[in-house]
């Protein structure tokens, strides 16, 4: 119902809680296999889980190389009338085999359910949760961008370099809206996943997720009313949160259905990525 407010809210946890690391896609160093003049190397790709590391970086004399870009590469003429060069071309080649690889890593060749009753909708990367329970409407709905906490190069302290590194986890900010069919109120929380679920000190079954926000908007108004009391959890009385917290465990928003979401927020962001390698390699071959 209140989707942009869902937007509004994943975009602006983004920026201010999770500094966005952009994939990275370029990573270019001279080789020496190649004939004298500004030329680079191309590495092939390299399968590792969600590495998302387009572009390896592969020093002289560890393997075979392909020459991938010169100044001045010739365009190849073609019948759409485009751009062809032969680093599109090497593009194109590298697109192909990382969506295989991709493809070998993914786990889930279709989206895993969620218990409890809950019917799923997707449109793209945002989706939405709905649950009816004596009386009430529960709907959670989430966008997988921007959902994948950014990943740190420095190796952790006793990991070997050739170790696997862990796969990516994607922990999406949610809005749960709860409507009762006799109000014409729609109770709004909006939550998120710490970046440490359990902190030091803490015990490990504490809640995996927090809410952030509490608000009540009009049942039916597809527009988020900014002049509506917002209430925020950071100054909130301890009892009243862990009521809160009671009140959406009691309609199914609780510990097991956070890790559910997590696995179901994963397995769509891989999907979708998977898919944008595709447009982007169609793009680059101008097909």
């Amino acid at each position: 119902m209140l989707l942009a407010r869902a937007l509004r809210s994943a975009a602006l946890s983004a920026v201010a809680r999770r500094p966005i690391q952009p994939r990275p896609l370029l990573s270019l160093q001279p080789s020496s296999a190649a004939p004298p003049g500004p030329a680079f190397a191309f590495a092939p790709a390299v399968s590792r889980p969600f590495t998302r590391s387009l572009w390896v970086l592969r020093g002289a004399g560890q393997g075979p190389s392909r020459l991938l870009l010169r100044p001045g590469s010739p365009s190849v003429s073609c019948a759409c009338g485009g751009l062809h060069t032969d680093g599109d071309k090497a593009f194109a080649e590298f697109l192909t085999d990382e969506i295989k690889e991709e493809k070998k890593i993914q786990k889930h060749k279709s989206l895993p359910k969620m218990s409890g009753g809950w019917e799923l909708d997707v449109h793209g990367t945002e989706a939405k949760l709905v649950r009816k329970v004596a009386g009430e409407t529960v709907t959670v709905s989430f966008n997988i961008n921007n959902s994948i906490p950014p990943s740190f190069d420095e190796a952790q302290e006793g990991q070997k370099p050739d170790e696997q590194e862990p796969e990516l986890t994607s922990t999406p900010n949610f809005v749960v809206e709860v409507t009762k069919d006799d109000t014409k109120q729609t109770l709004v929380l909006d939550c998120h996943y710490p970046e440490d679920e359990v902190a030091p000190g803490e015990e490990e079954d504490s809640d995996i997720f927090s809410i952030r926000e509490v608000s009540f908007q009009p049942t039916g108004d597809s527009e988020w009313r900014d002049n509506n009391y917002t209430l925020n959890t950071d100054s909130l009385d301890w009892a009243l949160y862990d009521h809160l917290m009671d009140f959406l465990a009691d309609r199914g928003v609780d510990n097991t259905f956070a890790d559910e979401l997590v696995d179901l927020s994963t397995a769509l962001e891989h999907r979708e990525y998977i898919r944008f390698l595709e447009d982007l390699k169609l793009f680059v071959k101008c097909q």
